[in-house]
């Protein structure tokens, strides 16, 4: 994904500290303390533009929901989302995901979404991948024992590839469709890139899996 460039983005996430978390070490194991609850904390690693965790903040209110964007140029759309809609159940961090562990302590999350994830289909760039060990390693990190992962995607090879490295990380399968929008499960929430793609005619992937309790 190309990114255009917005040099006034920045500034403006500024402004907004009470959508975008500004300083967000400082809530690492007390995240409760930023939505004024206990509810469970769900995460997106990558949330673009914002449009999957709006919506899911919209109909979950008994869930907090937080959605993680490195580029200031992307997460602005999903400020703009979040001014819009005001949900006190969403927050977002302009952080990279490498650096999860900083921010969230062991059992700060109950459920992580992987949604469209870059595929990094080259050999050499196998590590970035979302899915590849190390992340799962991270995410089991910060999340809760018998914490999930929701994981859709276009892109077969990914897929396929996530699969195979759930298996060996020894995370239990809960859920696969090879094509999720001739499925029968309901309640499903797209992102920008799933209109997009599904619009085309690609087949949709997703899979639930859950790390050991």
């Amino acid at each position: 994904m190309r990114v255009r460039h917005k040099p006034w983005a920045k500034e403006k996430i500024d402004q907004y500290p009470q959508y975008v978390v500004a300083n967000p070490e400082q809530y690492k194991g007390k995240w409760h303390e930023v939505f004024g609850n206990n509810h469970p904390l769900h995460i997106e690693v990558g949330t673009g533009k914002g449009q999957f965790m709006t919506e899911m903040a919209k109909a979950n209110p008994g869930i907090n929901y937080m959605g993680i964007e490195l580029y200031d140029s992307v997460i602005i759309t999903a400020l703009d989302r979040l001014i819009e809609a005001d949900l006190p159940n969403l927050r977002l961090l302009n952080v990279n995901a490498n650096d999860l562990a900083k921010y969230f302590a062991k059992n700060d999350v109950d459920q992580v979404y992987l949604n469209f994830s870059d595929p990094w289909p080259k050999g050499r760039h196998e590590k970035r991948r979302l899915t590849y060990k190390d992340f799962l390693k991270l995410y089991e990190e910060i999340m809760v024992d018998g914490g999930e992962i929701h994981f859709k995607t276009d892109n077969q090879g990914l897929f396929e590839y996530s699969l195979m490295s759930f298996s060996k990380y020894g995370l239990l399968l809960k859920y696969v469709s090879l094509d999720f929008h001739n499925s029968e499960y309901e309640g499903n929430i797209m992102t920008e890139y799933e209109e997009k793609f599904s619009e085309k005619g690609h087949r949709i992937y997703r899979c639930e899996v859950k790390y050991p309790n």
